[in-house]
C-alpha cells in the first residue's frame, strides 16, 4: 500500500465522515462517496485482505506484519471518519428527512446525479457487454427501489445473518443503501427492537452476518474489477442511475408504518413537483441539488490532488 503522511490520514477520515453522512440517510450509499472520493478500490483490497492468509502473516511477522497486510491504517482512518460522522449527523439528518425532506433529497439527489457521471468517466472502453451491463444495473436498481418492503417480525437467527450480509454487501455498492435493504427485507424493525432492547445476542447474529458479506463480496468486488472493470464499473454507474427514484426529492406517500418510534414509508410515489401533496420548494431545491452536483466535482478535484501528493 502506498506510503502516506498524517495530513493524508486526516482527508481519508473527512472522507469517512462524508461516508458516514450518506450511510445515515435511507437510500443513499457510502460506497458511492468512497468511489467518488477516490478510495474504493482500496477500500476493497484492504477489507478483502482479512482472510486466512492473514492469520499465517500473524504467525510469521506478528501483528506489525498483519497491521500493514490489512492497510490497517487506512481503515482505522477511514473508519473513525464513518464513526464521527453517525455519531455527530445521526440526530440532525433525521431531523431534516423528518422536516425538512425536499431539501434533504434534492441536495443528495445532484450529488448522486454528479456522481453518475464521475464514475462512468471511469469506463476506458464502451463495448456491447459495457453497455448491455449499465442497462442491467440501472433497470435492476430501479426495480429495487420500487419493490414495497416485507413487514415480518421474522427474529431468528438465520434470518438475521442473512439480512446483515445482505445489507452489508449493498453499503458498499455504489447506489443502494444498506438500512433500505434491511427496511425491502423486513428485518429493520427486529433490528431496531433488538439496538432498544439491547439484545446482544442478536445484534451479534447481525454483525456476524455483515462481517460474513462484507469479507465474501469484497474479495467478489475485488475479483471483477481486477478481470471485467469496465463492465463492473459499467453496472456501478447503472446501479447509481437506477437508485436516483428512490432519492426524487418529491413523493408522495401512499402507506406508511410506525416500526418502534420510527414512521417507515412502505409504499411511496415519484411525482412532478407541482403534483406533490405539500410546499414543493422549488427553488431550494434547485439551488441545493446544484451544490450537491458542485460538491461532487470538488471531491473529485481533492481525490486527484491527493493521488498526487
Amino acid at each position: 500500500m502506498q506510503q502516506r503522511k498524517l495530513k493524508h490520514y486526516l482527508i481519508i477520515t473527512l472522507k469517512g465522515i462524508a461516508m458516514g453522512a450518506a450511510d445515515v440517510v435511507p437510500g443513499v450509499s457510502g460506497g458511492t462517496i468512497a468511489f467518488i472520493s477516490g478510495i474504493y478500490e482500496e477500500l476493497l483490497t484492504s477489507i478483502s485482505s482479512i482472510n486466512l492468509h492473514t492469520l499465517k502473516t500473524f504467525k510469521t511477522e506478528g501483528i506489525k506484519g498483519v497491521w500493514k497486510a490489512i492497510n490497517g491504517n487506512f481503515l482505522v482512518a477511514l473508519l473513525s471518519g464513518i464513526f464521527i460522522s453517525v455519531l455527530s449527523l445521526a440526530k440532525l439528518i433525521s431531523w431534516l428527512l423528518e422536516h425538512k425532506p425536499v431539501m434533504v433529497w434534492s441536495f443528495f439527489f445532484g450529488l448522486v446525479l454528479a456522481s453518475i457521471l464521475y464514475v462512468g468517466k471511469q469506463i476506458t472502453k464502451w463495448s456491447p457487454l459495457v453497455i448491455f451491463a449499465l442497462i442491467t444495473g440501472a433497470v435492476l436498481a430501479f426495480y429495487i427501489t420500487t419493490l414495497q418492503p416485507l413487514i415480518t417480525e421474522n427474529s431468528s437467527p438465520l434470518f438475521l445473518f442473512l439480512a446483515g450480509a445482505l445489507a452489508i454487501c449493498a453499503m458498499i455498492l455504489p447506489g443502494i443503501s444498506g438500512a433500505f435493504i434491511l427496511v425491502l427485507l423486513g428485518a429493520y424493525k427486529p433490528v431496531l427492537d433488538a439496538v432498544h432492547n439491547r439484545d446482544v445476542k442478536l445484534l451479534g447474529i447481525v454483525a456476524a452476518g455483515a462481517i460474513v458479506g462484507l469479507l465474501t463480496f469484497s474479495n467478489i468486488l475485488k475479483w471483477l474489477f481486477a478481470h471485467y472493470k469496465n463492465s463492473t464499473l459499467a453496472v456501478l454507474t447503472g446501479f447509481i442511475l437506477g437508485s436516483l427514484n428512490k432519492i426524487w426529492p418529491w413523493k408522495n406517500v401512499i402507506e406508511s408504518k410506525m416500526f418502534g418510534n420510527k414512521l417507515i414509508v412502505i409504499k411511496d410515489v415519484s411525482v412532478l413537483p407541482n403534483a406533490y401533496k405539500g410546499n414543493p420548494e422549488l427553488i431550494w431545491a434547485i439551488l441545493l441539488a446544484i451544490i450537491g452536483f458542485i460538491i461532487i466535482i470538488l471531491l473529485e478535484k481533492a481525490a486527484n490532488y491527493s493521488t498526487k501528493q
